[in-house]
Formats: structure tokens, sequence, C-alpha cells
């Protein structure tokens, strides 16, 4: 599998999403109880996608994850129980593009981190994943398209 990387310059994007702390076995319905929330919210308040679905990472995976899931909006919700307005962070951005199943996707941000590092790059610690297809509409999972998006903190420097 060869990743192709791209660093890029984006705007913040304005976002609608549920934010929790969960094991990782309880990963998928987190996922799919966040997405139902967020759209119910977004459907009350007359607010649209503007993108397909995202899952926002924050600090490295362990047993449990930080984890965000929602959609993209084009003006911001109210806040409504779990469901809050938020962003994804706009500046300079490595991203690539996964096809394939969502438990393949540590092989895309291995080839992501290991591109960073020999870039002489700083990796935030915020990542996330836009989910391009949607597993309802297309049931194999090897032609799913994931953009995973892992914004740039800054260059290293040079040890003294």
């Amino acid at each position: 599998m060869t990743v192709q990387v791209r660093i890029e310059d984006r705007p913040e994007v304005l976002t609608a999403g549920v934010r929790r702390v969960v094991p990782m076995e309880a990963l998928s319905q987190f996922f799919s109880d966040a997405f139902s929330s967020t759209m119910r919210v977004m459907s009350e308040q007359g607010v649209a996608p503007a993108g397909p679905p995202y899952g926002k990472y924050y600090g490295s995976p362990s047993a449990t994850l930080d984890v965000e899931a929602g959609f993209p909006v084009s003006s911001p919700i109210a806040s409504e129980g779990e469901v809050r307005a938020g962003s994804l962070p706009g500046g300079r951005i490595a991203s690539a593009e996964h096809v394939g199943p969502y438990d393949d996707l540590e092989k895309t941000y291995a080839a992501l981190e290991q591109y960073i590092g020999e870039a002489g790059l700083l990796p935030a610690d915020v990542m996330w994943e836009s989910y391009v297809t949607d597993p309802t509409l297309e049931p194999d999972p090897s032609r799913w398209h994931t953009l995973v998006s892992w914004p740039i903190a800054g260059e290293r420097t040079p040890a003294a």
C-alpha cells in the first residue's frame, strides 16, 4: 500500500459534534450515536452538513480514546445536550487518502507520521478522519475512502 501525503494550507472548518472519552471497543457505537444526535440537532436548527462526517481524535490512542464525531457545517449551531459547536483546525495540514477498511487506518497514520518526521515537522496532538464513503451505501470495505488529516504544529529545532 503506497500512501500519498500532501501538505496544504486549509481554512478552519466549523463543525457540530459530540465529544467523549470512550473505550476502543465502544468506538463504533459512539460514532453511530454521535452522528445520529448531531444530525437531529442540525435538522432541528435548519443546518445542513457541509461535507462528509468526521472523527476527530485528541492525543494518542490507548485503551480509551478522546474522540469527537460529527459533521462540518456552513453556519454555527447552538449547542444542545452533548452536541456542541466546534471546528476542525485550519493552517498547515498533512493529509493522505486511505482506501480500505477502517481497521487498516493505522497504516495510513504511520505513513503520515513518518512523512511529517522526515520533513522536519512536528505533528499537532489532534487529528481527524473525514469519512468520504458512506458504508451504508458501499458495503465493500475495500472501496471505502477516508481522508486522514493531521495538522502541523511547527518545525523541529535542531539539537544544540
